[in-house]
């Protein structure tokens, strides 16, 4: 048996042993096959206890008699520090709708604006925070620079245990209900209240993230201008958890969009959570709509380079116009991190390109 289809058999096992309420079995059987398929975090240090309970990564929350004691990550004071001196105003917040509720961090520059002012909303990974993820990405810095407000929504712990956005689920892949609904719900909010330009309005995310900024892309082509997936996966490419499991370890083709945003995408060649081949399905999920759109293929074009020490591979899709409607970056050697990011925040690699840098970059050029 091939070890991708032992790894599910594994997981419907373990399932057979929750449904018969015996939770020892079905915990024992959960870590191993978290631990075979390298989906389970590396163990401390050697002679240190480890943690009880598996470690999910962009899965629906544990059950409760499996559920491991928070673990607060240890925060870099120096990162920190850096992060603080910014001028710019860090300030909390949480929008209400019918969709539901969730709690957000904004960045509102000290540049004071000519007009409308950019907005990029920016969604973080399994066991991150708005906090961790502004200083990873460095995107509030960048926004200083451009004069951009910058959106963190934060996950709630009671929607999933490992705060993972839900994008492998049904409920939340569809417009105007679950976490899409309250998302789009929430930028429209601070948008209107901070004078947010209508046309410039963007999503980008890292793993979970990522996934469900390609879910509000697909859903919400006239609310996003462009959207940007690192590390992610396409729109609808999960039905729950098993199948979003699969589609981690095996990529799927995603569903097809009904209308199609410019998109860019980072995808490390080494990353062993989410399939390189999330990137590439999730390019061809963007430039197939905007190909079928306008009857029309896109010109494609690429290069290769070494950008802060890593060797990176970038390839442009642009319209017969020359308006640039795609754009990926195969990251060589890279594993599930953000690219070029800031080491003090968790998931980061600080060699090659500045991720941030070139999504805000394209962006701002994808708005003109």
């Amino acid at each position: 048996m091939k070890p991708f289809e032992h790894f599910i058999g594994q997981m419907m096992e373990s399932a057979r042993h929750a449904q018969a309420h015996d939770p020892v079995a079905a915990t024992d059987i959960i870590q191993k096959a978290l631990a075979q398929a390298g989906l389970l975090a590396p163990q401390a240090a050697s002679g240190a206890t480890p943690p009880p309970g598996p470690d999910f990564v962009d899965l629906n929350p544990p059950p409760r008699w499996s559920r491991p004691a928070a673990r607060p990550r240890a925060a870099n004071p120096r990162a920190a520090k850096a992060e603080s001196r910014l001028p710019g105003r860090f300030i909390a917040g949480s929008h209400a709708c019918e969709a539901g509720s969730r709690g957000y961090k904004l960045y509102i520059p000290a540049k004071a604006p000519d007009g409308p002012r950019p907005l990029i909303v920016m969604l973080h990974g399994c066991t991150q925070n708005p906090d961790d993820f502004a200083l990873g990405t460095g995107m509030n810095a960048l926004a200083e620079e451009a004069g951009c407000l910058v959106l963190y929504p934060e996950q709630d712990a009671k929607a999933n245990h490992n705060r993972c956005w839900n994008w492998f689920e049904p409920g939340h892949q569809v417009r105007d209900a679950g976490e899409p609904g309250i998302l789009a719900a929430m930028t429209r909010h601070v948008a209107q209240e901070h004078g947010a330009a209508p046309s410039q309005i963007f999503v980008a995310g890292m793993s979970a993230g990522g996934a469900m900024a390609a879910v509000l892309g697909a859903e919400y082509p006239e609310l996003f201008a462009a959207v940007g997936v690192h590390s992610g996966l396409p729109a609808g490419s999960a039905r729950d958890m098993i199948t979003g499991l699969q589609a981690m370890k095996k990529p799927g083709r995603g569903r097809s969009l009904r209308e199609a945003v410019p998109v860019i995408v980072f995808h490390g060649d080494a990353d062993h959570v989410v399939a390189p081949g999330n990137g590439e399905a999730v390019l061809k999920q963007y430039v197939g709509a905007h190909a079928g759109l306008r009857a029309t293929p896109l010109h494609a074009s690429d290069s290769t380079s070494t950008q802060n020490g890593r060797r990176c591979t970038q390839a442009t899709w642009r319209d017969d116009a020359g308006r640039t409607m795609a754009e990926q970056w195969i990251v060589h050697g890279a594993g599930h991190t953000w690219a070029g990011g800031n080491p003090g925040g968790s998931h980061t690699d600080a060699q090659g390109p500045d991720a941030s840098k070139e999504m805000l970059r394209f962006f701002l050029a994808a708005s003109c």
